[in-house]
């Protein structure tokens, strides 16, 4: 007997090393050859059909799921064989309601995989799966158990491990396969975590319906089916709603009272003069921040409550109000600029890793874990405009946010609830307790928002130029002093990047003004309408403090499908309101790459700047040396000059009046916005038949900035230098004294060296379109990381430089062949 117990521990043991019992009885093909997977991205664009693409996603998602079943399963057998022995490690009555219901869900899915995958295989238009999801619809009903049992099954594995060190260890390592292809990959997995997964599938399955019914035809055989299995699938979700979702939306506290979560999100707190992460959570009589604790591997995560005040007692404070700022731990502009930099990088080589014929996931979970350190990293020391919460009895605390959007949304959700006849509320430590202990299953928001926490199939957003107009807004009732800004989401957090002027005194303003902004993986574009206050005694010392009311605010998802077209799209956002009347459209990174020669030569943009100088007999052409003049005429004291956008039509006036040589282009620049006149010298770079650093040497200036020898290096650069054309050297030198004087000021406009060569670096210098389809880069968040650092990297060197001589340049002795 105790032979045979040995011999079943053994088996326990077994589950937990050895990877060979993963493959019983269970065999995958991939639907795609690894030259077809290679070839992948190229017949999407021969015109490979969506149905076939959203099916083949959804059966490589289908096998990920049954690998995490058959890994739920794996300890099952043993562990009844247990049960059955003197030395049982769970009871069969316990094993039954852990394991309830997961092997008739392995067997329906594993059945549905079969049978679609043939279908893919043998791909053609006349193909029909719709009897497929109709067949698998009709099984949900065994989720209706699973999920009644749901919480009780993982209250059982939790008492269980804390009672079993044996099982607790099962519970812990449970190994999961990966994917046909890469065959030798397993992951390591929680059993709660799994056991979360069929709760996941389930609400999740309307979305590849909805997809497929998007990609058939109505005249298609499927289209009935698809429907129809929509039909079952959306009413059974509607069925058991609340039942499915684990998290509670309310708490009941001791004298009955039903206290509701409203909002929760992520937000930084200074505390002591530190930057701290919090998780903020917005209750119908109370704000409470907390912290997540640190715990052990396996352990149930919980918070910490930091401080919460009553709602009753609460007030915002302004810095009128207040002391003055406390001082804050800032992190210089340049090193937020590299942190971007590094996620960019990061992102690119994880695609890298994923590519690569044996990738290997242990890479990408390192990759993963070094981007998501610099992510949490940006969201910490990035917000800036801060948010005052007083408690009428005691102290006050500081919020630091990226977005005035943000900082409104809570404030509004604040003062919403304060409308309601509310006491003031006073908790016991035990009340507290329970309190903070709820806010794990009520919290909305799982995850600070960076890239590393998203799922792989949500979009990376879009990368590249939006143009938007801003026409005019609707419906005020009374006249006003208003203005809009423009905010878009990069790197997790919303950052504010254009502003109209102030059209004053009227119901009705139509400012009709273009923006280009810059998108650094964006999803979402916000508007916020403002009254512009001219009250001086309002105005305070904190410059990120932004007194101007807040009329309204609304935002619209960036769906590449719609504003990736060469049309204007226009659009209107209601806020409370106001309708704000806009038109947008979108220019992809890499077709802004492309540099259009100008057929007019007459002009200067397009125009090759030796044939500009030639013509002005000057050495540097007249645009460039007049901007330059009128920046540091007026300009150079300008918070975040070159790096705020200036108004497209303003921008486009200049443009003209320059190609036309007006005589009056003087009194024009003297009248014009100063981001329009910054706006417009970058432009002329950009627009440029070839970069001022020309495509001949790009190659050579990216070998040069790798060179690791710092007298080489300069050998190197310094000759690079040389090589290029006088006229394109004489504009580099004059443009470089003309930035050094900018950064010179970064104090006041917050523009270091560092930030100079992220606006230009790109601009003067890429590759040229052959050397861009040589490298044959795919995504363009790789088209952005590919080859930016160094760009930057190589306009920096030459700005941390001692001054530059054009002719102590030409006059040095080369010390090697001027063969580039």
């Amino acid at each position: 007997m105790e032979e045979d117990e040995d011999e079943v521990l053994g088996l326990l043991d077994k589950v937990l090393e050895d990877e060979d019992l993963f493959d019983n009885e269970m065999d995958f093909d991939c639907p795609f050859t690894p030259m077809e997977l290679r070839t992948f991205k190229g017949d999407m664009e021969k015109g490979l059909e969506m149905k076939k693409l959203v099916l083949s996603g959804f059966l490589a998602s289908e096998e990920i799921y049954i690998n995490q079943l058959e890994a739920l399963l794996l300890p099952m057998k043993p562990l009844k064989a247990t049960a059955t022995t003197s030395k049982p490690v769970l009871t069969m009555e316990q094993i039954d309601i852990i394991f309830f219901m997961i092997q008739d869900i392995f067997e329906i899915h594993k059945e549905f995989y079969d049978a679609l995958f043939p279908n893919i295989q043998q791909w053609d238009e006349k193909v029909t799966v719709g009897h497929l999801f109709q067949k698998l619809a009709s099984q949900l009903g065994v989720y209706k158990a699973f999920v009644n049992n749901y919480k009780v099954a993982v209250e059982t594995a939790d008492k269980c491990s804390q009672a079993n060190s044996q099982f607790q260890k099962i519970s812990e390592n449970l190994k999961v396969k990966g994917p046909k292809e890469s065959k030798d990959c397993t992951a390591t997995a929680t059993m709660e975590a799994l056991l979360y997964k069929p709760i996941d599938r389930v609400t999740r399955s309307t979305l590849v319906l909805h997809d497929l019914l998007k990609h058939t035809p109505k005249d298609h055989p499927d289209f009935p089916l698809l429907q129809d299995a929509l039909r079952i699938s959306q009413n059974f979700l509607s069925s058991i709603n609340e039942e499915i979702d684990p998290r509670r939306t309310a708490v009941t506290t001791p004298k009955g009272e039903a206290r509701q979560l409203v909002k929760d999100g992520f937000l930084v707190e200074v505390s002591e003069g530190t930057r701290k992460l919090r998780h903020v959570f917005l209750f119908t009589d109370l704000l409470l921040c907390a912290k997540m604790k640190k715990t052990a591997v396996g352990k149930h995560q919980q918070y910490e409550c930091k401080w919460y005040i009553p709602l009753a007692d609460l007030s915002f404070q302004t810095l009128d109000d207040s002391d003055s700022l406390p001082h804050v731990q800032t992190l210089p502009e340049h090193e937020i600029e590299e942190m971007k930099i590094k996620i960019s990088s990061i992102k690119s080589e994880i695609q890298k890793e994923k590519k690569a014929q044996k990738g290997q996931s242990r890479n990408v979970d390192r990759l993963r874990k070094k981007m998501n350190e610099q992510e949490s990293c940006l969201l910490l020391h990035s917000p800036t405009i801060p948010f005052r919460i007083h408690n009428k009895h005691g102290k006050s605390f500081l919020f630091l946010l990226s977005s005035d959007y943000e900082r409104s949304e809570w404030r509004e959700s604040i003062q919403k609830l304060q409308k309601k006849d509310l006491l003031a509320c006073v908790l016991s430590s035990v009340e507290l307790q329970v309190l903070t202990g709820s806010c794990f299953k009520l919290r909305t928001v799982h995850n600070i928002p960076v890239t590393s926490n998203k799922d792989d199939e949500e979009s990376p957003g879009l990368y590249g130029f939006l143009h938007v107009i801003i026409h005019k807004a609707m419906g005020l009732k009374e006249s006003a002093n208003m203005y809009c800004t423009l905010e878009v989401d990069s790197f997790g957090y919303f950052v504010s990047k254009a502003k109209t002027r102030v059209f004053r005194d009227t119901t009705e303003p139509q400012w009709n003004e273009e923006f280009e902004i810059e998108l650094e993986g964006s999803q979402c574009l916000r508007i916020l309408c403002y009254e512009k206050c001219y009250d001086k005694s309002k105005i305070n010392k904190d410059d990120n403090e932004i007194v101007d009311k807040i009329m309204g605010k609304g935002q619209v998802q960036l769906d590449p499908q719609t504003v990736q077209s060469k049309n204007w799209h226009l659009d209107v956002i209601e806020m409370n309101g106001i309708k704000v009347e806009f038109s947008m459209k979108f220019t992809s990174r890499d077709l802004s790459l492309k540099r259009t020669p100008s057929k007019k030569q007459s002009g200067v943009f397009g125009v090759k700047i030796s044939v500009v100088t030639k013509r002005e007999r000057s050495k540097v052409p007249y645009i460039v040396r007049q901007c330059i003049e009128e920046v540091e005429k007026r300009g150079i004291d300008e918070v975040g000059i070159y790096r705020i956008s200036g108004v497209a039509t303003d921008i486009q006036a200049l443009k003209a009046a320059f190609d036309a040589n007006t005589k009056d282009i003087l009194m024009m620049l003297s009248d014009m916005d100063i981001n329009a006149i910054a706006g417009t010298l970058k432009l002329y770079f950009r627009e440029l038949p070839e970069p001022l650093l020309t495509d001949r040497l790009y190659p050579a200036f990216m070998e040069g900035i790798a060179l690791s020898d710092p007298a080489a290096k300069e050998n190197c650069m310094m000759h690079l230098l040389r090589s290029l054309p006088d006229p394109n050297l004489i504009t580099f030198l004059s443009l470089l004294e003309h930035l050094k004087r900018v950064a010179e000021k970064e104090p006041v406009n917050k523009m270091s060296l560092h930030n100079l060569a992220t606006v230009f670096g790109p601009t003067l210098l890429r590759p040229s379109e052959s050397e861009s389809s040589k490298a044959h880069i795919t995504l363009a968040s790789d088209i952005w990381s590919h080859d930016v650092m160094a760009q930057v990297q190589v306009l920096l060197y030459y700005l941390q430089h001692p001054p530059i001589s054009f002719a102590e340049l030409k006059k040095n002795t080369l010390y090697f062949s001027t063969d580039v």
